[in-house]
């Protein structure tokens, strides 16, 4: 499985497009402000890529920022985000760019919910979709245990865990779905997150201050 890397200027938010193999189909995730879209594009081309499902974490701005631009680039692309979540796509308040001065919507787009337990599909590898809401409404985790990673959008960081003072946001409930849905993954799983660098899940039980 081969995963890149874009980070946005603003916030360091990570957005990531997963593969296995150049000329097949790939999905783009939590595309966020520029120039990390033009980005996305110009590495899809370069590696004659098909994008197959544009896929969102949660709804805060900087992981839905780039969506329109993604969505003009890449028409009918399907796009998965649990139902809980999809009110912060044309609500200021609820991906929390109106707090931060920079209100943002992304209007109404067809979305494809994925509940905790859903299974998604990339080219031939199986991957599963795990509640991990607390930082934000609807938050969800994608595990694939053939590649043994896990990519967690804001639910957990080398050595911290997603902010839970933002509206909607529940402290206690991240820490469960954390230990509940992201510890019980064998030890060696990359985890990639929204922001900073790969850790692991052995690592985090370890060392992770927040979930001694």
């Amino acid at each position: 499985m081969q995963i890149e890397t874009f980070v946005d200027n603003q916030f360091q938010e990570n957005a990531y497009v997963v593969w296995r193999a150049d000329g097949g189909p790939c999905w783009i995730i939590d595309p966020g402000f520029p120039p990390t879209p033009g980005n996305i594009v110009e590495h899809i081309e370069l590696h004659d890529l098909k994008p197959a499902a544009l896929i969102l974490t949660h709804g805060h701005l900087d992981h839905i920022a780039g969506v329109p631009a993604i969505l003009e680039a890449f028409a009918d692309l399907p796009v998965y985000m649990a139902d809980a979540a999809k009110p912060a796509l044309t609500d200021p308040n609820e991906n929390v760019s109106a707090p931060f001065g920079w209100p943002i919507t992304v209007g109404e787009i067809e979305t494809i919910d994925m509940p905790h337990g859903s299974e998604l599909t990339l080219d031939g590898s199986e991957w599963l979709a795990l509640e991990s809401s607390g930082h934000a409404p609807g938050s969800r985790s994608l595990y694939c245990e053939e590649a043994g990673l896990v990519i967690v959008g804001d639910a957990l960081f080398m050595g911290s865990i997603g902010r839970t003072d933002f509206p909607h946001s529940n402290h206690d409930e991240l820490i469960r779905n954390i230990k509940e849905k992201l510890f019980t993954l064998p030890d060696e799983t990359r985890v990639y997150s929204g922001h900073g660098p790969v850790t692991t899940i052995g690592q985090e039980k370890l060392t992770n201050p927040f979930l001694q």
